[in-house]
C-alpha cells in the first residue's frame, strides 16, 4: 500500500480491523466467538507446510479472515426461505457431493419447530425458491466480498481473489467460473483450512481430516488437502489461550504489514457498519447516517477534533452487533417475545466485544457499545446512567435514537423530521438524554443540504431507483413505487448495475449505502 504522510503514531495495522470484522462474521454465522480466528491460523500452518511464497501466504491469511465477509448479504431473502440453520445444516456440506450439498440445503429448509407434515409442506414450496436463490446469492455474496475487502484497506491483488470465494477444484462450483490451477492457491489454502476448522467443531481432529480426505480432488485441490490431512493434529492445534489467540493471529499476519492512515480507518469501519446494515432492507444506510448526524453535532456542541473523530466512528461501527441476531427479528412487525427482546438488547454487548480485543478500536467501541443507554439508567445492556455516561456517549445515542426515528421499520413507519425532534425533546425532558446533546443532534439535522453530486453518472431517477433496490424491493414493485412499467424498470436497474459495475442487488445496496445515497428521512445534512 502507498505510504501516507500521516505520522507512524497515527497508523493503525490493517489487521486489527480485518480481525475485528472476522470476529463479526463469527457473529453473523452463528460460529463460536473466536473460530475465524483460530481457522485463520490453521491457515498460515498449512502455507508454512507447504511452503508458499510470501505474496501467496499473505492473501490466504486475509482471505481466511474475510472468508464470510459477505454472510450477511441477502439476508432478507434467505429469512423467507430457510426456516432453520444454514450454518448447522449447510455450511458443513457445501464442499461435500452434489448430493450432499442437496441435503443440507433441504435440512435447513423447514422451521425447527414443524411437525413431520409440516415440514415435508414447507419443503415441497421452499426448495424451488431456494434453487432460484442460490445462484444470484452467490454471485452477491462474491460481489459483497470483493467491495467489502477493498473498503477494509486491502490491495487489488486480494479483493480479487474474493471473485471465485465459491469455486471448487472440480468446476462444478455454483458459479462455475474456475476450477482446478485456475483457482488461485491462496484461495485453496484457506478454504481447506476454514471448512476443516468447522469440521473439528462438529466431530473433532480425526473427523476433519477423514472429511478433507474425502474431499481431495473434488472440492479442494488434492495436494493440499493431502498435507492437511496428514498432519490435521498438528495443524488443529489450539494451544493458544483465549487471551492470546487475537495476539497469535496479529503475529502471524505476513510481512510487511498493511497499515491504514485516518481516513482509511474511517472507510474500513464505515464497510463493517454497511455490513452490519445489510442484515435488512430497513437498515441499510442507517450506520453511514447517524455518524454523520453525529459528526456534525459534535462539531456544533464544540467537541474537541479528537472526540468528533472517535464519536464519528463509534457512529460507523455502534450496531456491528446486530448481526448476532437472527434477521427475523429485525424484520420482525408484530411484538417481540421475551427472548427475542433479549437478543436485541443484546447487540450492544456484542458490539464491545467485536472490538474490544483491539487496543486501538476498544476506546471506539466503549463510546458504540453504550448507544441504547439512557440517563435515568433505563436503557440496555448494562443499565448505566448519567454518571456512567460520558459526552460522547450521551451524543450517539441521541443521534441514534433521532436517525432511527426517521427510518422505516418493518413494525412501524418512519417519523418525519418535526415528529422525530418533538419525541426526542419529551425524551429529553423525561430524563432519558442530555438536553445539550438533544439540541446540537437537532441543530445538526436542521442544516441545509448542499447540492450532491450522484456517483458513477446516475440520474435522479436512477438514484430512487437504487434506494428503492436498497430497501428490498424487487423489479415489479420498484415500478409500482415510481409509477412506470415493469420494463422501464427494469431498464433503469440495468442502466445501475451497469454504471457502477455489479451485478446484483446486494452489490448494489452495499455501493448505494457506502456513498451515502441511502437517506430514509430525507435527513438535511451536508456530507
Amino acid at each position: 500500500m502507498a505510504e501516507s504522510p500521516v505520522p507512524d503514531k497515527e497508523r493503525v495495522r490493517a489487521a486489527e480491523v480485518i480481525a475485528a470484522a472476522c470476529l463479526a462474521t463469527d457473529l453473523g454465522m452463528g460460529f463460536p466467538f473466536e473460530h475465524g480466528l483460530h481457522a485463520t491460523l490453521v491457515t498460515c500452518r498449512l502455507a508454512e507446510r507447504l511452503a508458499v511464497d510470501p505474496e501467496t501466504a499473505a492473501e490466504a491469511f486475509y482471505v481466511s479472515l474475510l472468508m464470510y465477509s459477505g454472510c450477511t448479504t441477502d439476508s432478507d431473502i434467505a429469512s423467507g426461505i430457510f426456516g432453520g440453520s444454514r450454518t448447522e445444516n449447510m455450511t458443513p456440506r457445501q464442499f461435500g457431493s452434489a448430493l450432499e450439498s442437496l441435503r443440507g440445503v433441504i435440512r435447513a429448509l423447514p422451521d425447527p419447530d414443524s411437525g413431520v407434515l409440516n415440514s415435508g409442506l414447507e419443503i415441497a414450496t421452499r426448495l424451488p425458491k431456494a434453487a432460484r436463490f442460490r445462484r444470484t446469492h452467490f454471485a452477491a455474496l462474491c460481489e459483497v466480498a470483493v467491495m467489502l475487502s477493498e473498503r477494509l484497506g486491502l490491495p487489488k491483488s486480494i479483493n480479487a481473489l474474493f471473485a471465485d470465494l465459491t469455486e471448487r477444484w472440480d468446476g462444478n462450483g455454483v458459479l462455475g467460473r474456475k476450477a482446478g490451477d485456475d483457482i488461485p492457491i491462496a484461495l485453496r489454502i484457506a478454504t481447506v483450512a476454514r471448512d476443516a476448522a468447522y469440521q473439528t467443531l462438529i466431530g473433532g481432529e480425526e473427523h476433519a481430516a477423514r472429511v478433507i480426505r474425502e474431499r481431495a480432488g473434488h472440492a479442494f485441490d488434492p495436494e493440499i488437502a493431502e498435507t492437511f490431512s496428514n498432519s490435521a493434529s498438528e495443524m488443529l492445534s489450539t494451544g493458544e489461550d483465549a487471551s492470546t489467540v487475537w495476539d497469535s493471529v496479529l503475529a502471524a499476519e505476513p510481512k510487511p504489514q498493511l497499515t491504514l492512515d485516518s481516513e482509511g480507518v474511517d472507510r474500513a469501519l464505515g464497510a463493517l457498519g454497511d455490513f452490519a446494515d445489510l442484515v435488512s432492507p430497513s437498515l441499510v444506510g442507517h450506520s453511514f447516517g447517524v455518524a454523520q448526524l453525529a459528526d456534525a453535532a459534535a462539531t456544533a456542541v464544540g467537541m474537541p477534533e479528537d472526540e468528533v473523530t472517535s464519536v464519528r466512528r463509534a457512529g460507523m461501527i455502534h450496531d456491528i452487533g446486530r448481526v448476532a441476531t437472527h434477521p427475523r427479528t429485525w424484520q420482525k412487525s408484530g411484538t417481540l417475545t421475551a427472548d427475542e427482546w433479549e437478543q436485541v438488547r443484546l447487540h450492544a454487548y456484542h458490539t464491545e466485544r467485536v472490538f474490544n480485543r483491539s487496543p486501538v478500536l476498544a476506546p471506539v467501541a466503549a463510546i458504540a457499545c453504550r448507544h441504547h443507554e439512557r440517563m435515568d439508567g433505563s436503557g440496555y445492556h448494562r443499565g448505566l446512567n448519567a454518571n456512567s455516561l460520558e459526552p460522547a456517549s450521551r451524543l450517539l445515542a441521541a443521534a441514534d435514537a433521532f436517525h432511527a426515528m426517521t427510518e422505516p421499520r418493518d413494525h412501524r413507519p418512519p417519523m418525519s423530521l418535526a415528529e422525530a425532534a418533538a419525541v426526542l425533546r419529551e425524551e429529553s425532558a423525561a430524563g432519558h438524554h442530555d438536553g445539550e446533546m438533544v439540541a446540537a443532534v437537532l441543530r445538526a439535522a436542521g442544516q441545509q443540504t448542499s447540492a450532491v453530486e450522484r456517483p458513477a453518472g446516475l440520474t435522479e431517477r436512477e438514484v430512487q431507483v437504487i434506494r428503492l433496490l436498497a430497501r428490498g424491493l424487487q423489479t415489479k414493485q420498484v415500478a409500482h413505487a415510481l409509477d412506470i412499467s415493469a420494463k422501464t424498470a427494469d431498464r433503469h436497474i440495468q442502466n445501475v448495475y451497469r454504471k457502477i459495475g455489479v451485478s446484483t442487488r446486494a452489490a448494489a445496496t452495499l455501493y448505494a449505502s457506502e456513498r451515502g445515497l441511502v437517506q430514509w428521512g430525507e435527513l438535511p445534512i451536508s456530507p
